[in-house]
């Protein structure tokens, strides 16, 4: 396990930090890390099950090419269901509901995942369209804040 200081909260790290404007646009400063449309904030020194680090593991937004993040650690989140066709999961409730109805839907490529974890990166990011990134410490990963627009609403973060 890995020794770490009490995390700061991740959403007000511009603010903690006191970075001027013009720096908040910058790939890189004291607050966080970006990478095409992901942020990696600094916790500090994170407490992380070894056996529970994930090496080489993808994130990605949608069905897009995925950022290979070399350690990365998921926590929390809502257990769901996905299928192709539904993609945005579904709850235990909804999916024992739905099988029972109508049971050829057990037929369908289901996977037990995790809609909106806590997720954290240490190591390299790497993607084809950007530079990689080395983080050296934990970083929590937070996607860009424009899936709040309410234009997105059917928008989740699956991983």
């Amino acid at each position: 396990m890995v020794r770490r200081r009490r995390a700061r909260h991740s959403i007000h790290s511009v603010t903690r930090h006191g970075i001027r404007e013009r720096e908040r646009f910058l790939r890189r400063n004291e607050a966080f890390v970006r990478q095409g449309e992901w942020f990696f904030v600094p916790e500090g020194w994170k407490s992380v099950p070894e056996l529970l680090v994930r090496r080489h593991e993808p994130i990605r937004r949608g069905a897009g090419k995925p950022h290979i993040v070399e350690w990365l650690y998921r926590e929390g989140g809502e257990r769901v269901y996905v299928c192709s066709q539904h993609p945005e999961g579904v709850s235990q409730a909804r999916y024992t509901a739905m099988v029972q109805r109508e049971p050829s839907l057990l037929g369908l490529n289901w996977r037990l995942m995790a809609r909106n974890p806590r997720v954290y990166a240490r190591g390299t990011v790497r993607h084809p369209d950007h530079a990689t990134i080395t983080l050296r410490e934990w970083c929590r990963v937070l996607l860009n804040t424009e899936t709040d627009a309410p234009s997105m609403p059917r928008m989740a973060f699956i991983d």
